[in-house]
């Protein structure tokens, strides 16, 4: 299994789980915000059509007994994720949504077990993006920066579901992702790296934790949010320079940005901030808090040309 990387060297390709297969077991896991039930029940059916068996983990619907924001307590929502991921009978772990709390409950985590439980598919995004650099950092295991089961986006937007599902089981068939129709090229170029990233507010946030990576060398950075606006997006990315997580990313994928503003404030800011890295960018690709989302892998090796809005994966994001 890949390791985690050293503090000077180059993002590197991280280890992939086996693409799903029918009547495979897919654990439901809640690591951030409560779950409304019926929102739960039609993602499981989504799910159910695809041919796998979800398991509900036991805090999912649970609700914290004094922070109504958290689905149930730290220790809880640790443990549902910690038995899923170490229970051989389960191929991959989704997280229900995102919103807040996945930060805390990742040192409670037993990562020494999570590794040596060995890889699985690991889906999230939003406030799990606090997972996904710890699944990369702490285990070296690729993951998917995709839709969540009971996300009102998975549940009503067909193409979401079906670019998910194409990941999960024919993930040869998504090799090359093209941008959604809106997006555009921000600086041309073409860009090889290792893909990482998520909600920029989480990236920023981990800054100082033990998850937080010294540079972005040889990455391809993924970058999407919701509900911040423009100059709280120009703190978080000024950040981020400053604290050298941008330094020598070979190229810069834009997703969305929701309630984030009018989108000509935000471009003039993409522009202002991320121009001067002297790497290819495209904004508005497609990915995050948008409709239509698309599945992106993390870990993996890719090529960015940003002229043709194209993220083509040198392998599958699942063997």
């Amino acid at each position: 299994m890949t390791t985690p990387r050293g503090a000077d060297a180059p993002l590197a390709p991280l280890t992939r789980p086996r693409r799903l297969r029918s009547g495979d077991r897919v654990a439901v896991v809640a690591p951030s915000g409560p779950i409304p039930e019926d929102r739960l029940a039609a993602g499981l059916a989504i799910l159910r059509g695809w041919g796998v068996e979800p398991v509900v983990a036991p805090h999912v619907l649970a609700a914290h007994p004094g922070l109504d924001y958290l689905a149930g307590t730290d220790e809880g929502r640790a443990r549902d994720l910690q038995e899923a991921w170490c229970d051989p009978t389960v191929a991959a772990v989704l997280c229900a949504r995102g919103g807040y709390g996945a930060q805390r409950m990742v040192e409670l985590l037993d990562w020494a077990a999570i590794r040596a439980a060995g890889p699985k598919v690991f889906v999230g995004y939003s406030d799990v993006t606090a997972l996904h650099e710890a699944f990369a950092l702490r285990t070296g295991l690729a993951t998917l920066h995709g839709p969540m089961v009971a996300a009102m986006t998975f549940l009503k937007d067909p193409a979401t579901q079906e670019h998910l599902r194409a990941t999960l089981f024919e993930p040869e068939s998504v090799r090359t992702v093209t941008g959604s129709g809106t997006a555009r090229t921000m600086v041309p170029g073409r860009a090889r790296g290792v893909t990482f990233g998520g909600c920029v507010s989480l990236l920023a946030a981990g800054l100082g934790t033990p998850d937080a990576r010294p540079t972005g060398r040889g990455g391809l950075l993924l970058l999407e949010d919701v509900g911040e606006e423009p100059y709280r997006l120009d703190r978080i990315l000024t950040q981020l320079l400053r604290a050298g997580t941008l330094d020598g990313v070979t190229g810069v994928l834009l997703g969305s940005w929701e309630e984030c503003g009018p989108y000509d404030e935000l471009h003039a800011l993409f522009a202002d901030r991320l121009s001067g890295l002297g790497v290819p960018v495209v904004e508005e690709f497609g990915f995050g808090h948008c409709a239509s989302t698309l599945t992106l892998p993390l870990g993996v090796g890719a090529v960015l040309d940003a002229d043709a809005r194209t993220l083509t994966l040198d392998s599958p994001a699942l063997g």
